[in-house]
């Protein structure tokens, strides 16, 4: 599909949208105790849930706003993958105590966002090798 200039109200959505969904991320992984008394509307609390809710966020969130800076959308939307994958890695390392798989997640994540950072490295020379 032929790229189409982006209208001003969808670039207004886009940013407001990805700093909204960056903002409410970063709080949910870093304060997830007062993300969870504020926002949440059920229970129990679960500190490791709301980490990944806020890696989660914060990935979306990204990739709105790296549309704005590159107009490819394979580079924005692994450069915000990469991010919230990094994120979620750093949640289960930081949660390892709480549960869960630590032995094979945190590799599994790590891999993973190696691998998605190593991918949006290709694609951004591939992309400059094509403009020179």
């Amino acid at each position: 599909m032929k790229s189409v200039p982006q209208s001003l109200a969808v670039r207004v959505i886009a940013v407001l949208a990805g700093v909204f969904l960056v903002g409410f991320g970063i709080w949910a992984f870093l304060s997830p105790s007062t993300f969870y008394s504020s926002i949440a509307l059920f229970p129990p609390y679960n500190q490791h849930f709301l980490h990944d809710v806020g890696a989660f966020q914060v990935g979306l969130g990204t990739a709105l706003l790296l549309t704005q800076l590159w107009d490819d959308a394979l580079l924005a939307v692994l450069g915000g993958n990469a991010v919230g994958a990094t994120i979620h890695l750093i949640s289960h390392q930081l949660d390892r105590s709480l549960g869960g798989h630590p032995s094979t997640d945190i590799p599994f994540l790590g891999g993973l966002s190696v691998v998605l950072i190593g991918a949006w490295v290709l694609r951004y020379r591939q992309l400059r090798a094509a403009r020179r």
